[in-house]
């Protein structure tokens, strides 16, 4: 059986950093290069016309730039997966980044023994962040560890734990939701462990109070 790659576009304006991830990637029997680019306008063009299912993404990039052209690539290709690849490690660039649709950010220096992991989480639907700059993302995100904002704790889980947990809360159990999800009891539990874990909830109560109030369910 023929495996199924994952199609993915280098946006960056380094051909020696290009040439260096085309044969990185390469060598994964599930990854596949279907293009490179080296301008923003460039990238915009190559992701229209490829449809690839990621996109690795520089900030810096001649034209708009990578953050510039973000919300753009949203709208061409609503359903691409977008990493950034960059080698700036400020707060203000990560946060605009995931707030304009990436599902990744990773530093240039640590590409090399990261990069595949990050690849691999987002586009199992995950959202990835090196590991230097999570303590941004909390306190941006939980400010006081004390009163936290549950509207926000809910975007630090990925797609899956979001649906696992609204089935939970729904009433469904963890076979009724394996089946429904093509998957297996055990994986159901590790995204609804993680998930609760990541909102402080500790059982299934606490877990339906705060479906209701986030209006996630509807108290009939």
């Amino acid at each position: 059986m023929v495996a199924i790659k994952n199609r993915i576009l280098l946006a960056d304006d380094h051909a020696i950093l290009r040439s260096g991830l085309r044969f990185m990637l390469s060598a994964q029997d599930d990854l596949e290069i279907v293009g490179e680019a080296s301008t923003s306008t460039e990238a915009l063009a190559q992701s229209e016309a490829l449809q690839p299912d990621l996109i690795l993404l520089d900030l810096s990039m001649p034209g708009l730039g990578g953050l510039g052209i973000l919300p753009i690539l949203r709208r061409l290709v609503p359903s691409v997966k977008i990493i950034i690849l960059t080698m700036h490690d400020e707060k203000h660039y990560m946060l605009q980044a995931l707030q304009n649709g990436a599902s990744g950010y990773v530093l240039k220096n640590a590409a090399d023994t990261e990069l595949i992991t990050a690849i691999r989480a987002v586009l199992g639907g995950e959202m990835y962040v090196h590991h230097s700059m999570m303590r941004f993302l909390i306190e941006d995100v939980l400010p006081n560890r004390d009163q936290p904002n549950e509207n926000d704790r809910w975007i630090l889980l990925s797609e899956r734990e979001q649906e696992v947990l609204h089935l939970v809360a729904l009433g469904f159990t963890s076979a009724e939701i394996a089946e429904k999800l093509s998957l297996s009891p055990k994986t159901i539990e590790t995204y609804r462990m993680r998930g609760m874990e990541k909102l402080g909830l500790r059982n299934r109560a606490a877990l339906v109070h705060y479906a209701l109030s986030r209006g996630l369910i509807i108290n009939k």
